[in-house]
């Protein structure tokens, strides 16, 4: 097996070729409608359209930026939301309705505790996160996507937000909803993941 390293993100065109790719991963059943339009002053990165009709802006930022991407995502998610009737008339066929949700998925490789207090006070039916890693196995690179759930606190933050007494007692659930009774998970196997 090669051996994997981290690596700083390539050529932004480089970078987008690989998430395009990973999307489905990330949102599954997500099928993207467009790449690289041009919305509200700004490139939108990628629109696509969830499994159950909402519209899926994706912008991608590098290190740094991830503030400035929800300002940046708020923008383009009212100006495509002013124009679902437009699109709707445009291509029927896309599966677009005039009730149609629009939310904003930013990726980064890192957001801040401020950045993601701003998408928490937005809500999770306007705005996800999600940070990538690059790592390169030798033969090229790949991006990882890991999608973050809005009430999802750091290290520094659980520590400072759960009691000891708290952590012994009510593990965190799956990031799939699953619990230990649906996985069939004796308790020595749970403590494996732990």
């Amino acid at each position: 097996m090669p051996d994997l390293r981290l690596i700083s993100p390539p050529p932004r065109a480089d970078l987008l070729g690989q998430l395009r790719g990973r999307l489905g991963h990330t949102l599954p059943g997500l099928r993207l409608l467009a790449e690289g339009l041009t919305g509200a002053d700004a490139r939108i990165d990628f629109v696509a359209l969830d499994p159950g009709g909402s519209v899926v802006l994706i912008l991608v930022g590098d290190r740094g930026q991830d503030l400035e991407l929800v300002g940046r995502g708020l923008a383009q998610r009212a100006w495509v939301a002013a124009r679902l009737g437009d699109w709707i008339q445009l291509a029927p066929n896309l599966g677009l309705r005039p009730d149609s949700e629009v939310r904003v998925l930013l990726l980064c490789p890192a957001f801040t505790p401020e950045t993601r207090a701003a998408v928490e006070a937005v809500g999770p039916d306007v705005m996800a996160l999600a940070i990538f890693r690059c790592v390169e196995d030798g033969s090229g690179f790949e991006v990882l996507v890991e999608h973050l759930v809005a009430d999802e606190a750091t290290e520094g933050d659980r520590a400072r937000h759960i009691r000891p007494t708290e952590a012994r007692t009510k593990p965190e659930p799956f990031r799939t909803g699953l619990t230990d009774a649906d996985l069939g998970l004796t308790p020595d196997e749970r403590r494996e993941f732990e």
